[in-house]
């Protein structure tokens, strides 16, 4: 076995998701199982270059886990000939400047989503990528989870016969910061700093809806600020100006009507912070983050209504569990994996920046939506 060193610049470590899910549980865990084997000779080591504004935070990362190379001048990390490849998990605000550069300097480029700000920067981007001829991808975690994995396995066995309809409920209560610290970063609920929900969760939900049952082909979406005033990390009262909550109605190629309620301001009353129901001619599903059941049209009962008497049964025992049939890894770290192989192994990748930008673009025509009151069609889009 031959070990390649592979130098990762990665911007945003700093932040939740950052840290947790991609240097946590995917670098570091491909450190930790003693790299990435190619299956050609070649296993590729990911050496970490931390960035970020904040350099003892950097540092104390660094020093938690071993890691020898921090940075605050991208500039100077993107200038080195050494480093083959940049990630991004910054602000929204900050992502498309940065990028830009990376690409620029013939750099490889892996980030989180949304893209950019605006359907212009994601498709600037995802052009600047493809005439400079560097590899692309966009982190789509949802659709690496079990629960959506199993949900994919139904689909391609043709479990549902004709899908008629898709119903996604997701959310929690984000704590206003007066009395009990918020969840999330005050950020997410300014505009003016890149937040929105709408903005967060609609490039999910592109990439969901466009992966397992077709391009979305129109939107109708209500976006709205249910708590308009917060309290920041240092315990101020701010206006919250972006959208806390988006109810989103979406038509798919091929038919299906997809229903999606996001919030912030919502508790949870599911199984799983996130679930999708998903009715076909054939049977139904309920998928969620890790889970999946299934009720088959030979095993569907005989509901009938009747207000004057208890329900006498138990809807949810009627449904059956989707057994796992399989390990699942991380689903960063498994996206992680397929993208290092895209880049030094020529593997086949396809949710690169044009597929970011799809994202962006129905986040941009959702609150169009809202803001206009109507159904807007989505256009597909193209380098």
């Amino acid at each position: 076995m031959t070990r390649k060193t592979v130098r990762i610049a990665m911007n945003g470590v700093t932040g939740r998701m950052g840290y947790r899910q991609h240097l946590v549980r995917s670098i570091l865990a491909l450190r930790e199982q003693g790299g990435l084997d190619l299956g050609d000779g070649t296993v590729l080591w990911p050496e970490p270059i931390l960035l970020g504004r904040r350099e003892h935070a950097l540092r104390e990362i660094a020093g938690r886990h071993g890691l020898e190379h921090v940075s605050t001048d991208l500039d100077a990390v993107l200038a080195d000939p050494s480093v083959d490849l940049y990630f991004d998990s910054q602000v929204t605000s900050a992502r498309e400047e940065a990028l830009a550069k990376a690409i620029a300097a013939g750099k490889h480029v892996y980030t989180e989503k949304p893209t950019a700000t605006g359907l212009d920067g994601a498709l600037g981007l995802a052009r600047l990528a493809h005439d400079k001829g560097v590899k692309h991808g966009v982190v789509q975690d949802k659709i690496f989870l079990p629960g959506l994995l199993k949900l994919k396995r139904l689909i391609d066995g043709g479990f549902f016969g004709r899908i008629l309809s898709v119903r996604g409920e997701f959310g929690y209560w984000v704590f206003e910061g007066d009395w009990q610290p918020a969840q999330r970063p005050s950020w997410n609920y300014r505009s003016q700093d890149g937040g929105g929900i709408v903005v967060d969760m609609f490039p999910h939900w592109e990439y969901v809806l466009h992966e397992l049952f077709g391009r979305v082909t129109s939107v109708q979406a209500l976006a709205t600020t249910h708590i308009p005033q917060r309290w920041d990390e240092q315990g101020k009262p701010y206006d919250a100006t972006a959208d806390d909550a988006a109810y989103g109605i979406f038509e798919l190629e091929g038919g299906a009507i997809a229903q999606i309620n996001s919030s912030w301001a919502v508790r949870v009353h599911r199984d799983e912070l996130v679930e999708f129901q998903v009715d076909g001619t054939e049977g139904s599903a309920v998928a969620g983050l890790r889970s999946c059941r299934v009720q088959h049209r030979s095993a569907t009962p005989k509901p009938v209504w009747n207000p004057d008497i208890p329900a006498t049964e138990v809807f949810r025992d009627q449904w059956q569990e989707v057994p796992d049939n399989t390990e699942f890894d991380n689903g960063f770290k498994a996206q992680w994996e397929l993208f290092l192989k895209h880049v030094y192994a020529d593997a086949p990748y396809h949710w690169d920046l044009l597929a970011g930008a799809r994202g962006v673009q129905l986040a941009e025509l959702g609150l169009r939506s809202s803001a206009e009151g109507r159904r807007i069609d989505v256009p597909e889009i193209a380098l």
